[in-house]
Order: C-alpha cells, then structure tokens, then sequence
C-alpha cells in the first residue's frame, strides 16, 4: 500500500494539494510507516521502503518550485514546497517595498496560487507551506492568514496547506500563548500548525542564533509535553519542531552535535503520561537538516519525525547548473554575435534563459531525488 491508497492525489477542490482531513492521513502515513529499522538493518528482499518521511524544499522562484516537483513526480513522492518570509519576498520581486511584510505577504500567496495550478500537471500529492515566523516577522504570517481565511471562504479549504511560527527566541510561555491564539484562528480554516520550541542555530533569513548558549539547541521533554496538552485542546493538527542540536546552514561535519536520540525520550515521555496508544504520540519535524548523515536522520525519522527540511544544500545544487553551463559557454557569452564557430554566428541559443535556468533545475532536481532516496520517500506513490 502506497501514499495515494491513502489519499488521493487529487483533490476535488484543489487538484495535487493537500489540506485538512488528508493533510492529516499523509502525516499519519509517514510516522507510521517507518518500521523502526535503520537502513543498515534493512532485508535486501524486501522491496517496500523501511520508513517514509516527508521531504521539504524551500522555494524562491516558479523555477525551483518546478524542479522540486518535478523531482517528486520523477522519484514517485509525495512533497512539501515551502516558502520562508525572505523567500517570499524575493518571489514578488526583490523591487518591491516590504516594510509592513507587503512583498513576502503578496510573495506567499502568489507563490501559493501558481504551486496550486501547477501541481496537478505532476501527478504528486503536494503540501504548501510557509516556513519560520519569528515574532518580528507576525505581519507577514496576519497576512497569509487572511489568504487563507478568504479562500476558504470561497473554495472550503485554505490556500496553504500549514504555517509554521517560530517564536522560540521567546519565552515557553509567550510561545505557546501566541501559538494557542493562532492556532484557534487557523483550526476554524482546516490549517496545520508547525512550532518551534527550542533554537534552531546559525542563520536564516536574518534570524542570528550563530551565538546562543549550546543548551537553548536541545528541548526538554516537559516542554513538549506543555505545548501538546494546550494545542490538543484546539484541534490534533499540529507540530513540534523540537531542538536537539539542529543548525541552519552549512557546516563542517563534526562541527555540529545532532542529538536525535532526544526525540525518543520526548516521545517515551509524552506516551506515558498521555497514556496514548500510540507510542509515538507527537509530530516532531527536523529542522536544519542540510549536511545530516543518514544515521542522523534514520534515527530521528523512528522517534517520530515526519518533516525534515532541506535549503541550503539545494540552494548550491540549483547554482551548480548555472556555475558549471557558463564556465562551458564561456566564450559563446561575451556578445551577441560572434563565437568559436565564426565572426557572424549569432549566441541566442546560448544566452536564452529557458536554456541556462534549466541547467540550475536540472541540478537542483538531482539534489532533491537524493533526499527522497535518503528519506525513503522515494516510491511511496
């Protein structure tokens, strides 16, 4: 049994998207069908994929949405296009004012509105989402809100899929009281909450944690426990970011310490005093996941992680393919007419942008079919 047994891969009101009541089936099916078997363990006779996690790629562009899904219908995947508040901004237009948050608010929704009419030409379930939202940033998330709030009144589902607020840099307290408040808005339009609680370290998006103390990295079991007895209450929709070591960026291996043994604790924990069923009762989300190795993400991915997020290893891989084609056309890109094969031979072909921006999507889908290989997502449809 694949993904699409369990939903549908298109959506009667919003073909490829997924929202609500299916949203929840997808995240169901990928803590639940992870097997618990690190890859090494694996039988070589069994086809099925050990464990699935759900693969997010933040976009910036039309261009790099294309290579991701792309990469998704290619590696039969299911995936989470993504948008931060810097890269919404960029997709409306980095000429565009964003004082009050207009360009990543007007950024978002276009960015929305475009996945949403292209994704059902892939063929692949689709998840859109909105990544960190510190509290600074609170405009641009009202804003997607109110998106979201009229297309649902329109369409009866939200234009995105899930929001995420990252209000970490924040108390326990103000966190989860600024997340109960949202998430009381966004239960009525059927929208999926990501949190944050402990620091997520290096930057993005001009959020700087390159010099918090090591131990705001790593998240303690009663706080996760704090945060699913208040939300819970709202709706079972959400989930937790929670730290255990995790850095944005790119870094040297052995420069960070990634503890995702921790998530099996905060799981254990929440199970025994819920008294759940489940023995994996959180959805936990890996953040910072760019250079992890597989063991890394393998053990996290058993202690119930269904979300891991890659940025930075695909922004390099997006620019290979632009790097490595003009290095190779070099001299076909000093002008218009005139190259190697004559005087008067004109260069169109080679300075045509369909053509050196495929190159970056080439690349770039390369990259994401490797995370849907590591993350065994790969064939999950």
């Amino acid at each position: 049994m694949g993904v699409l047994d369990v939903v549908p891969a298109y959506v009667p009101s919003a073909p490829g998207v997924l929202t609500g009541k299916n949203l929840v089936k997808l995240m169901d099916y990928a803590r639940e069908n992870h097997f618990a078997i690190p890859v090494h363990q694996a039988d070589p006779a069994f086809s099925t994929p050990l464990f699935s996690l759900l693969q997010a790629f933040n976009c910036t562009s039309s261009s790099t949405v294309v290579a991701a899904l792309e990469a998704a219908r290619d590696s039969k995947s299911p995936v989470i296009i993504q948008v931060s508040q810097g890269g919404a901004a960029f997709f409306a237009g980095k000429g565009v004012a964003n004082d009050k948050q207009q360009a990543s608010i007007a950024g978002a929704v276009a960015a929305a509105h475009y996945v949403r009419s292209i994704a059902p030409t892939y063929g692949v379930p689709v998840v859109l989402h909105s990544d960190h939202c510190a509290k600074k940033l609170l405009q641009w998330f009202d804003g997607m809100l109110e998106a979201d709030e009229a297309y649902y009144k329109e369409k009866g589902e939200p234009l995105f899929s899930s929001h995420m607020l990252d209000l970490s840099e924040e108390s326990k307290e103000e966190n989860i009281e600024t997340c109960v408040k949202y998430f009381e808005r966004m239960a009525k339009v059927d929208l999926w909450l990501e949190m944050e609680i402990g620091i997520t370290g290096g930057e993005e998006d001009g959020v700087d944690n390159t010099g918090v103390d090591n131990n705001s990295l790593y998240t303690q079991p009663e706080d996760i426990l704090d945060i699913h007895n208040a939300l819970s209450k709202i709706s079972p929709m959400f989930s937790i970011a929670a730290g255990f070591g995790n850095v944005h960026g790119v870094y040297k291996p052995g420069n960070v310490k990634l503890r995702p043994e921790l998530l099996e604790k905060h799981q254990k924990y929440c199970h025994e005093q819920l008294k759940s069923k489940n023995p994996l009762p959180i959805y936990l989300v890996f953040h910072g996941g760019s250079g992890s190795s597989k063991d890394e993400i393998t053990t996290a991915v058993k202690n119930g992680v269904v979300k891991m997020n890659v940025d930075t290893d695909t922004q390099w891989a997006y620019m290979i393919g632009f790097r490595d084609y003009f290095k190779s056309k070099a001299a076909y890109l000093e002008t218009q007419v005139g190259n190697p094969e004559g005087a008067d031979k004109p260069n169109k072909k080679q300075y045509d942008p369909r053509v050196w921006v495929r190159e970056g999507e080439k690349t770039m889908k390369e990259r994401c079919q490797v995370a849907f290989k590591d993350l065994r997502s790969e064939g999950t449809l």
